[in-house]
């Protein structure tokens, strides 16, 4: 009987044990050793982005894979503090499968460099992966799937800040719905990460105005890289 009780304490025992650790995110002890403690360590960011790259570029979790020539899933570094996201890929985009290339990417170029950086050091991408036929707006159910691989590519970067550019990239990031003027004067977070809101480049095209707003939100940006 004595024996009884003792094997029910351990197993009570073991499953607290096990609950808490469960709790706290670790499943390795369920799943077997961790990489890092084969000896493997983790992935580096760049293959990290490879894998998920590879995953996308066979997603049919929407309509839009029918219609597309290219996945258009990112382009950078790996290793930056900064990351870009815009709303979706264009008709240029499209056929080279990189974001921003068409004459916005190309103003987003020289947004870059107007702070001192180059594409090279940022990393840039869209909401959407998969461009909406005729350059219409994304659709909400769109955006839910397809935002899930924008979550995994921030949680591989792990930027210190994020410039939104455009109200859908704004609204995908914070989850709040704002005019474009309350997105760029409100303090937008992503899950603890800085977000500054400003005007798609392709915005500026359209309304020359615009470019003086979006530089002072450049500096506003380039001024928290220099600070943090």
């Amino acid at each position: 009987m004595k024996d009884l009780e003792e094997f029910a304490r351990l197993i009570s025992d073991t499953r607290n044990y096990f609950q808490t650790r469960l709790s706290l995110g670790e499943t390795s002890l369920l799943l077997g050793p961790r990489e890092e403690d084969r000896g493997g360590g983790s992935p580096a960011p760049d293959e990290q982005l490879a894998r998920l790259e590879e995953r996308v570029r066979s997603c049919t979790r929407c309509a839009l894979h029918r219609s597309r020539t290219k996945v258009v899933f990112g382009t950078g570094t790996a290793r930056t503090g900064l990351v870009f996201v815009g709303e979706a890929p264009g008709r240029d985009e499209d056929i080279q499968g990189e974001p921003f290339v068409g004459r916005a990417g190309q103003l987003l170029t020289r947004i870059i460099e107007a702070i001192q950086l180059s594409r090279d050091d940022v990393y840039i991408t869209n909401v959407i992966k998969c461009r909406p036929e005729g350059n219409r707006d994304p659709h909400p159910h769109e955006i839910e799937l397809c935002s899930r691989y924008l979550i995994e590519q921030l949680e591989i970067l792990k930027p210190r800040a994020i410039c939104a550019l455009g109200r859908f990239a704004a609204q995908a990031l914070s989850g709040l719905k704002l005019s474009m003027a309350g997105y760029r004067t409100e303090d937008l977070f992503y899950r603890g990460i800085r977000v500054f809101a400003t005007y798609h480049p392709a915005a500026c095209l359209r309304n020359a105005s615009l470019k003086r707003p979006v530089w002072e939100d450049m500096q506003k940006l380039r001024d928290f890289l220099k600070s943090s």
